[in-house]
């Protein structure tokens, strides 16, 4: 794995657009691979197994994920497990209220020898980006994150460089000083597919932690079981699981419920991210095909942050017991309400 420091992660080329989607590896293998890189990453995130299913779902799918939580709580590492596990390249980018774009996508840079600018790229071109805070900085250094989470590509300057694959950004939120940060806006927000969180540990669990991190630190010794190539392949095993018309209409159904029942529902991309990491849920479970049962267990980290509820749906919940619900009991609603046909 290249590490994030090295001049040679700073001046590696971004792979081409041009490279296609590799072959498929059988669904079994593919399931088999995945559980390994879990299991690897295990050995460093203690009592946290669902949160990382939920992340490799979301890798998988080709989507993002943003982790709200407390400092301390294993958020880097977990995404340093997951870069480590599949050989990826790993940056991570602080964001602070004096971060620029060009900070997090790179810049052009005149060579004085060759007389002719060159692209210096950013912490965005990894298999893995860890956005840190990333609602300490201004929505415009937000922003620079954009393109490359929705069509895996960095235009600067009029020029596009392409991402590396697979590509996922691991972005936290700070949620314990809302004086000091900056509220993420619903386009940044609908481009993550999934939000999650960590939480504290149990007392089993932080004491499991202590004895592994006495001494050296299990991250220093973790090794890849799977490049970056097959994996890519695992992707591709994803992308080609059937969902049929009945259960992508009872996707469809649930965004719809979300968007009558609130001021803002799900929109079309989320709906989209909904049936990828339904994909991703069936693959893990050695299926080629999408089950219902799939949609509902994705459906709470998937939709719910995207669900946006007015001072009058509040009072209307009030009157019904479920005052300050917010998104994820929409979506739980949702999912008792709207049948499954």
């Amino acid at each position: 794995m290249t590490d994030a420091n090295t001049p040679e992660a700073e001046q590696a080329a971004p792979m081409s657009r041009a490279d296609a989607m590799p072959d498929a590896l059988p669904i079994e293998e593919a399931a088999g691979l995945t559980r390994d890189v879990a299991e690897n990453v295990e050995r460093v995130i203690v009592g946290h197994d669902e949160e990382v299913e939920h992340v490799l779902v979301a890798l998988l799918a080709r989507g993002h994920v943003l982790l709200e939580d407390v400092p301390g709580v294993g958020k880097t590492m977990l995404a340093r497990a997951i870069a480590e596990s599949i050989e990826g390249t790993f940056r991570r980018v602080q964001f602070t209220p004096d971060l620029l774009p060009s900070d997090v996508t790179g810049v052009n840079v005149f060579n004085q020898k060759t007389r002719e600018f060159e692209f210096r790229p950013g912490p965005v071109f990894a298999n893995v980006v860890l956005g840190d805070e990333i609602n300490r900085a201004p929505p415009k250094t937000q922003s620079a994150l954009l393109e490359a989470m929705e069509e895996e590509q960095v235009t600067v300057d009029g020029t596009t460089h392409d991402v590396p694959k697979p590509f996922t950004v691991i972005a936290t939120q700070n949620s314990v000083e809302p004086s000091r940060t900056y509220e993420l806006p619903i386009a940044e927000l609908d481009r993550f597919m999934k939000r999650i969180s960590l939480g504290y540990p149990d007392a089993d669990e932080e004491s499991e932690i202590l004895d592994r991190v006495v001494g050296v630190h299990p991250i220093e010794d973790l090794a890849a079981v799977v490049d970056t190539e097959r994996f890519q392949r695992a992707i591709a095993t994803t992308a080609a699981v059937t969902v049929e018309e009945a259960v992508r209409d009872y996707g469809t159904r649930l965004a719809r419920y979300t968007r009558e029942n609130a001021t803002l529902g799900v929109s079309p991309r989320g709906t989209i991210a909904l049936m990828r990491a339904s994909q991703a849920r069936a693959m893990l479970e050695g299926r080629d095909y999408v089950l219902p049962d799939d949609v509902q267990t994705e459906a709470p980290t998937v939709l719910s942050h995207r669900i946006r509820l007015s001072a009058s749906d509040e009072r209307a919940r009030s009157t019904r017991g479920t005052a300050g619900s917010g998104g994820r009991e929409v979506v739980q609603e949702a999912l008792e309400r709207v049948p499954v046909e």
